[in-house]
């Protein structure tokens, strides 16, 4: 049998809430955080090859690693078996949404598919991010990125915006103010999006604040997001600099997209479905 290409779309991961609840003897952060994943994201191509190699094209494709520095690389790395991958960046890097980890786990599903087997790592290995990625759906992620519970939240339409620079995950938890913080209240059941967004308003993104002291663009697109008509909802997602608006309709997220993306002409804006 001939081994075909396999094909994986790496959606954006957003963090609606990230709560840092305490820290590991080895230094590990301790999170409680609920994630939803984008419409919008990579495209990840694996084919079997005599040789590993990675291609990197896109609009995102400048200064991403083409070797083993990438995740992707070393996700497949994890199967001991040469492919060729084409990872096509669409995403921003460092940019708070999980564009690395998403790619790795992208790779990591379209291996298990190409060789019927499963990776040889634990998919935690790779990032922390990684295990929700692999998921790829909506679920409570808490410890340190190893325990993904799936949860039912009804899709949220959202405005996602970067003012294009990136930020040190590292440096943001560096300058956290503490890390005992509260974790997250229980998320509602009901499946009504106004029930989760009056729950979404009392959580929190602890990292929010060190991130805005760090790269004051972040609290420029906060502020801006906040004005727009019709928003419900605005926070930073991850480590940033990435931020979000939730909106009741499609509709009003995109026409709040071309409005920004006329006045701020080199941030990085898209409309897109939280699922």
């Amino acid at each position: 049998m001939t081994l075909r290409a396999i094909e994986q779309f790496a959606p954006a991961k957003i963090n609606l809430t990230l709560h840092v609840t305490g820290q590991r003897d080895d230094g590990y952060h301790l999170l409680d955080s609920l994630v939803m994943f984008a419409d919008v994201g990579d495209r990840v191509t694996v084919a079997p090859a005599e040789h590993m190699s990675l291609q990197v094209t896109g609009p995102m494709a400048a200064g991403v690693p083409e070797d083993a520095r990438n995740l992707c690389w070393r996700a497949a790395e994890a199967f001991g078996q040469p492919v060729a991958i084409t990872l096509d960046k669409h995403l921003p890097a460092a940019a708070g949404i999980g564009g690395g980890s998403s790619d790795a786990a992208a790779v990591l599903r379209a291996m298990t598919t190409l060789f019927g087997a499963a990776p040889g790592l634990d998919p935690l290995r790779l990032g922390a991010d990684v295990p929700v990625c692999m998921a790829a759906r909506s679920a409570r992620m808490q410890g340190i990125g190893e325990t993904v519970t799936p949860v039912d939240v009804p899709p949220l339409e959202a405005l996602l915006v970067n003012p294009r620079v990136e930020v040190a995950t590292p440096a943001v938890f560096k300058a956290l103010a503490r890390r005992d913080n509260p974790p997250m209240s229980e998320i509602p059941a009901s499946g009504r999006v106004g029930d989760v967004l009056t729950w979404l308003s009392d959580q929190r993104n602890d990292l929010e604040a060190p991130a805005s002291d760090l790269r004051p663009e972040i609290e420029q697109v906060l502020r801006e997001l906040s004005c727009l008509d019709g928003v419900r909802l605005v926070r930073m997602s991850g480590s940033g600099a990435t931020c979000f608006a939730v909106f009741d309709s499609r509709a009003q997220s995109e026409a709040m997209a071309q409005e920004l993306r006329r006045r701020f002409p080199n941030w990085w804006v898209k409309s897109a479905t939280l699922g």
